[in-house]
């Protein structure tokens, strides 16, 4: 694999340092600025709204920017933000600050992604997509670990401080690099056609159909995510560093989970390793939920934490596979704009039904819509020729 390929993968990592620690602070924010969950939820839903609508205008740039630019802003506004929300004492000021973060995701993400479909030869997207998420499975899961670290002794402020300085070093070394271009044609291609025609481009009924799938599962996915350390806190009675602990234990597992999933899917095909993986999910937080002793909880934990991570891979493959070569920036914020209408819904959802009844009931919420998302998928049709491929 190429530079530029790891090189993306890296500024991946880094990125997704931050991902887990707004949600696993959740039960932290409620005891130092008296929050009830709902109201604790807004630290979820209102930076996700701020992404969702930026998700779109992002796509349409990406096309038209030199890749490494936006990588590099990323980087600034993610370690800006960082810098921040160390030094906040206020609960807007915190939602604030995480809003602005939640920035750099969707500027990454679709420039990363598209770049990297454009590297990698269509065989070898899979594998190549695996190991990216992988990169970013090994962010998140450092990056929870470090706070459950600062959570024993310096507070956990710190965790912002401290990865602040990796990001913004890594976002000028990007800045640097001759090996990040985009190709001079590709970018003609897209400027040349209007907003209309690169929608509908990209807008078919087999890619909206896919949306709707991947809609309904990450309903149930974000609700349990934003939660787990609540449940953890509220009814297990593990201590907030403890719960951190064992929530960031997860995304090591992901990294196996990104990995297995690029394979498989390179062997079966991206539909039915989604399929598989999202089932998997389902069945392992159904047992999770019936689950009382510590150790089986963490393992049963790991084990969903696997199937979630597995997720992405073969999503984002298929992404890469059934939309335009030319318009993969549009293709991927369409397709991120849907995760993030979503990501701005489900916790306030999920935190309304909680306050109506309580926490445990986060676990048929997830369930039912994670199901939903596999029936939905079943209605998508993968090209035969990408099926065919897959078998060989």
């Amino acid at each position: 694999m190429e530079k530029p390929f790891w090189m993306i993968c890296i500024t991946h990592m880094l990125l997704e340092v931050y991902l887990l620690i707004q949600v696993a602070l959740i039960p932290v924010y409620i005891r130092e600025f008296q929050l009830s969950i709902l109201e604790a939820s807004l630290v979820a839903t209102i930076p996700s709204l701020i992404q969702l609508l930026m998700n779109v205008p992002f796509g349409f740039l990406v096309d038209r920017f030199q890749v490494k630019h936006l990588l590099f802003a990323s980087m600034l506004i993610e370690g800006a933000s960082a810098l921040l929300l160390s030094q906040t004492n206020s609960f807007w000021m915190l939602v604030f600050g995480v809003a602005m973060m939640k920035l750099s995701s969707p500027l990454y993400h679709i420039s990363g992604l598209s770049q990297i479909s454009k590297l990698v030869k269509q065989e070898k997207i899979s594998r190549s997509i695996g190991v990216h998420n992988a990169l970013g499975s090994l962010g998140v899961a450092i990056g929870a670990v470090s706070l459950a670290f600062f959570l024993t002794g310096l507070g956990w402020r710190w965790t912002y401080l401290f990865w602040a300085i990796p990001v913004l070093l890594w976002g000028f070394i990007i800045l640097r690099s001759f090996q990040l271009e985009t190709r001079p044609l590709e970018k003609k291609e897209a400027e040349r056609r209007e907003v209309l025609e690169r929608l509908s481009l990209v807008l078919h009924l087999n890619f909206l159909l896919f949306l709707i799938a991947i809609g309904l599962r990450e309903v149930g996915a974000t609700g349990i995510s934003t939660f787990m350390t609540t449940y953890l806190v509220k009814i297990r009675g593990l201590s907030e560093a403890v719960s951190s602990l064992v929530f960031g234990l997860g995304p090591f597992i992901g990294i196996v989970g990104a990995l297995s999933g690029g394979y498989l899917g390179e062997k079966i095909g991206a539909k039915r390793t989604l399929s598989l993986v999202i089932l998997g999910s389902a069945v392992s937080l159904y047992v999770l939920s019936l689950t009382s002793q510590l150790y089986l909880l963490a393992l049963i934990y790991l084990l969903h934490a696997f199937f979630s991570h597995s997720i992405w891979t073969p999503m984002n493959t298929i992404v890469s596979d059934i939309t335009p070569r030319t318009e993969r920036g549009l293709s991927f914020s369409v397709y991120f704009f849907t995760e993030g209408l979503i990501a701005s819904i489900a916790p306030t959802a999920a935190a309304a039904v909680m306050e109506l009844s309580n926490i445990s009931y986060i676990f048929p919420f997830s369930i039912v819509f994670i199901v939903a998302g596999l029936v939905a998928l079943q209605l998508f049709a993968y090209p035969r020729n990408l099926l065919a491929r897959a078998k060989v």
